[in-house]
């Protein structure tokens, strides 16, 4: 008769490791045991982290309480069951509003031997290599943009002082209702020399002057900005870290990034009574990349949202949203994003967006100041 294996009080379980639960802890992927009858029994840390929940709410649910109906993973883990041997499934998309959208994983399923039944589940996100195709596309978007900025500077702006001078000299003799006209000349000839200055500041490639930043006095001044200006009246939450190291970056342009996705959240609320626009930082410790804008691997371990219940992202937009030129509003330039992208990416940092009705979020992963070492100096010799 096989003894079964001891159980921690926080139920994780010693069969999934040799040591306790202290070495399935350690690993960086999610791993889960799910019993015969479908219920999580045992999970570790990185697991109750991608699921959302403590190990104490996991254990009360099913699997399929935190997927959606229908998802692969029900399928792998019987067939699982069925063959009595592993099953490996690449990119299956688990995500759901539980665990939130886009969640596309590896998925390594295999039996417990003294377990019939019994399923071991680890999963290997694909998220963040996503994250850094994303960020390449829209660097290399930004550098498009660069070009044709260069380009519109000189090839565009000279011509358009001139119609705006000819324009100003017609209005002098023309009459009333001409006039009209020649105040819309110099009205779309000024709109449009401000969105080549926009665009000019893709082409800015000197070094950014970067510092010791605390995020949240950078945020907090956001804030009073929205309040004051296009966010006035709507409600704004604040959910912070206040232990959070300093961030390395350059306040001017964090203020830029933020309130441009401050300004888009109080857009897409609208006038909704229940419109809530909700800013967070967390400290997420994580694995060290190697992301464009930098020569070395970094440590992204610094996480700022900002998240609205507004309608959400179409999804055909979804995979196009921080590219230039793209925006769903009707006046709108769609450079916004692609320049806080082209920011945070020249910062060696990462973001990205997950979307369904009532939830949009804007997650930016940036590394945090490291005291540079002070060099030890012998004064014995």
């Amino acid at each position: 008769m096989t003894t079964p294996a001891p159980r921690s009080q926080d139920g994780r379980t010693a069969a999934l490791t040799t040591d306790g639960p202290t070495i399935l802890d350690a690993l960086p992927h999610p791993v889960l045991l799910v019993a015969p009858d479908g219920v999580i029994e045992a999970a570790n840390m990185a697991a109750e982290i991608f699921l959302r929940s403590s190990v104490s709410v996991l254990r009360r649910h099913p699997i399929d309480y935190f997927v959606p109906f229908g998802s692969p993973l029900l399928t792998l883990i019987e067939q699982v069951r069925e063959r009595g041997a592993p099953v490996n499934e690449y990119k299956v998309d688990i995500g759901s509003p539980r665990i939130g959208s886009d969640r596309v994983v590896d998925i390594h399923a295999a039996p417990v031997s003294d377990r019939p039944g019994a399923v071991v589940l680890m999963f290997q996100e694909r998220t963040m290599a996503e994250k850094i195709d994303r960020q390449l596309t829209s660097r290399g978007a930004a550098r498009t943009v660069t070009g044709l900025a260069a380009m519109l500077a000189h090839e565009i702006k000279n011509p358009l002082s001139g119609i705006r001078g000819a324009a100003q000299l017609l209005e002098q003799s023309a009459s009333e209702d001409d006039r009209a006209l020649t105040r819309l000349i110099m009205d779309e000839t000024d709109r449009i020399v401000k969105l080549v200055d926009r665009m000019e500041i893709f082409s800015d490639e000197r070094p950014i002057e970067r510092e010791p930043v605390n995020i949240h006095v950078v945020l907090d001044h956001v804030k009073r900005l929205a309040d004051s200006g296009f966010a006035r009246g709507k409600r704004i939450v604040e959910d912070y870290d206040p232990s959070l190291p300093f961030v390395y970056a350059n306040r001017d342009q964090l203020v830029q990034v933020f309130l441009n996705l401050v300004k888009n959240a109080s857009e897409a609320i609208g006038n909704d009574p229940d419109g809530e626009i909700r800013i967070t930082t967390a400290f997420r410790p994580g694995v060290r990349l190697s992301v464009p804008g930098t020569s070395d691997k970094v440590s992204l371990p610094l996480e700022f949202c900002v998240k609205d219940n507004g309608p959400g992202v179409p999804d055909d937009l979804m995979p196009h949203i921080f590219e230039p030129f793209i925006t769903t509003k009707t006046n709108g330039s769609g450079l916004g994003l692609a320049l806080v992208a082209k920011m945070i990416s020249d910062h060696g940092g990462v973001i990205e967006c997950e979307s369904v009705p009532r939830r949009t979020v804007f997650r930016i992963l940036m590394p945090a100041f490291i005291e540079p070492e002070t060099p030890f100096i012998d004064r014995t010799a």
